[in-house]
């Protein structure tokens, strides 16, 4: 009876012990300013399969603890930012985007620093799809991103020949930038805030950042 009772007694230890563990590995927070993820059962950025009447529903929530690095100016945080992967924000870009009314094909170029939208469009109000595009794209990429636009069919040609060069060639900034001077032509819907500009640019961005 003994033996019956320390044989219970020493499973039950070892089950507490077990849960406790796996308890603890649910609620690591690493200080080292690298995120946590605690739903990894979908690790795509969206669902490339789902129709469009069911590829927003979920059971799951997406959550992700992140703690600012206390290293200055780590390295780890430029890495994140480089890990984004482009081409699906392009894709989510310009899915959403031929959702606006009027619009109806749209062509869409993400870098490291700016998203570029060129689209075909029937509307009237030029100036207030351009808004829709833009914002639209705001949503989904990180905030210190710029975003512009443009309703003129060329631009889609535009945006589609830097789609082939590589971001390592060294005319591909200079090229970028001139496409950027010509989708401005175009409307680019209205200012972000009293401190961003029509493509979200602030005064600091344009000293950083020159030829924007």
């Amino acid at each position: 009876m003994k033996k019956l009772i320390l044989i219970i007694g020493l499973t039950a230890i070892t089950a507490l012990s077990a849960c406790s563990k796996d308890m603890a590995n649910r609620d690591v927070y690493e200080e080292s300013g690298k995120s946590v993820n605690v739903n990894n059962k979908r690790t795509e950025l969206y669902n490339e399969g789902a129709s469009r009447s069911v590829r927003n529903v979920s059971n799951d929530y997406g959550y992700v603890r992140h703690q600012k690095s206390p290293v200055l100016n780590d390295q780890n945080v430029n890495n994140q930012y480089t890990a984004l992967n482009r081409e699906q924000l392009a894709s989510i870009i310009s899915r959403y985007s031929t959702s606006i009314p009027n619009v109806h094909d749209v062509a869409t170029l993400v870098t490291d620093q700016e998203v570029l939208i060129a689209y075909r469009t029937d509307t009237k109000d030029r100036n207030l799809t351009a808004d829709q595009v833009k914002k639209t794209a705001m949503s989904i990429v990180p905030r210190y991103y710029h975003v512009y636009v443009s309703d003129n069919p060329q631009s889609i040609r535009d945006v589609e020949a830097l789609s082939h060069m590589a971001s390592t060639n060294k005319n591909a900034r200079s090229s970028v930038n001139s496409v950027i001077a010509q989708m401005k032509k175009s409307p680019q819907g209205a200012r972000m805030n009293a401190i961003e500009d029509e493509n979200g640019v602030t005064p600091d961005d344009r000293m950083n950042r020159p030829n924007q």
